[in-house]
């Protein structure tokens, strides 16, 4: 008989009680000297996963026997509330437990899912993807980086680049080619990697608002043992639309593993709202900004909504699982809009604030130069819309001259 799950009200208390007696306040968290703010957060970040998960609530979504709580998205929901006022790990949300964990989940040996998946929710690994080259841009499929089968290992070579977080994790999950003669959809495979061996070289990138979370990364014959394969070898593309399907739902806010909201020092711009910006600049009462706020407002409660149809659908079976992209799309139209609204009630402010007296003007110019940042992760919105029309509508397909092709006879750049 299996056994009693126990209520959302019953979990909601005992997340309050012991949230309360064992993790700090959010913005208590003390500054290590010497270190680097970022590098400081994930430090932190590990921390604080160690704690939820010796205390029982750590990937509350995911099943007993790698780690998790075996519980659901409503479960989720009321462990988030009760824990907006406290520091949490979120950074480890994306690509860490939501996409990497939770592709492995569904497409990982079981000897992967014990080791990454309970490693990942214990605190102990930090995970992230190698997708994305400098050659293929959206074309992830035209990716270059190969790697060769030698007994019981594969070697690669190649160049990876907008790693998000790759700094800070220890595997990651790396798209690579293994056949050269098969259409470039199907020579595919995906493999588990060492981030910090000594045959990749990992650089870090300055973005436009000062963040390194970016990284590019060199393989000069990594060797990696066979058994790090997810799936079937050639079969990788498969592997990576579940991994891109989990992102587009991260990145979209309809995931059922990340955990946490917590206004966090790192994360402090997402606590101001367009209503209390215009409150803060003395706006609140023109009626041009008041109507700017309610449209932004609007557009909240429309992607939420949205977001928990969508996720219904999925769940049920009545939508594909490619109507992730649908909330990836609205997710990312609904946060480019409110940077730009929150751009122009600031005004010439956001570009001139100092950044220690006015920090909340600056941060919010900063915030408008990486909108578009959003239109970016898990595909480009075209590539989104291209999803739901020929996915989920299912309109004819675009026209692709390489389709069926082999790969090393397809044109491409140099």
């Amino acid at each position: 008989m299996p056994a009693e799950v126990e209520t959302v009200e019953d979990f909601q208390l005992r997340a309050r009680t012991w949230l309360a007696e064992n993790m700090p306040k959010a913005g208590s968290l003390p500054i290590r000297e010497g270190i680097d703010p970022e590098e400081q957060v994930w430090l932190d970040a590990r921390d604080l996963q160690k704690k939820l998960f010796a205390g029982g609530f750590a990937g509350i979504c995911f099943p007993k026997e790698y780690g998790g709580q075996g519980l659901t998205r409503p479960h989720q929901a009321a462990f988030n509330q009760e824990s907006a006022d406290y520091e949490m790990p979120v950074v480890l949300n994306v690509p860490s437990l939501a996409i990497c964990s939770a592709m492995l989940l569904d497409m990982g040996s079981e000897d992967q899912k014990q080791k990454y998946i309970r490693g990942a929710i214990s605190g102990e690994l930090v995970l992230c993807q190698f997708l994305s080259e400098p050659s293929g841009g959206s074309d992830l499929a035209g990716l270059l980086t190969r790697a060769q089968r030698d007994g019981d290992t594969y070697i690669i070579n190649g160049q990876k680049c907008w790693s998000t977080n790759a700094f800070a994790a220890d595997f990651a999950t790396c798209l690579v080619r293994t056949d050269w003669d098969a259409p470039k959809h199907r020579g595919l495979s995906m493999i588990i990697v060492p981030v910090h061996d000594p045959a990749t070289h990992l650089q870090r990138v300055q973005m436009v608002n000062g963040s390194r979370e970016f990284c590019e990364e060199f393989f000069t014959d990594l060797v990696v043992p066979a058994e790090n394969l997810v799936g079937v070898e050639n079969d990788g593309w498969t592997v990576g639309q579940r991994q891109l399907f989990f992102e587009r739902q991260a990145v979209g806010g309809g995931s059922a593993y990340t955990s946490g909201n917590a206004r966090a020092r790192n994360t402090g711009h997402d606590a101001i709202t367009p209503a209390s910006l215009a409150t803060r600049v003395g706006k609140n009462s023109d009626s041009a900004v008041r109507e700017l706020v309610g449209w932004s407002h609007a557009n909240d409660v429309v992607n939420t909504q949205v977001i928990k149809r969508v996720t219904v659908g999925m769940t049920s079976g009545e939508y594909p699982a490619h109507a992730s992209s649908i909330m990836r799309l609205t997710g990312a139209e609904t946060n480019q809009l409110r940077n730009d609204i929150m751009f122009e009630i600031a005004g010439e402010e956001a570009v001139v604030a100092d950044l220690n007296d006015q920090a909340v003007l600056r941060q919010t110019g900063v915030a408008y130069l990486m909108r578009q940042a959003g239109s970016l992760g898990g595909g480009s919105t075209e590539m989104s819309r291209n999803m739901i029309s020929e996915r989920v509508l299912m309109m004819p397909r675009e026209l692709a001259a390489d389709r069926d092709v082999p790969f090393r006879d397809v044109r491409r750049g140099r």
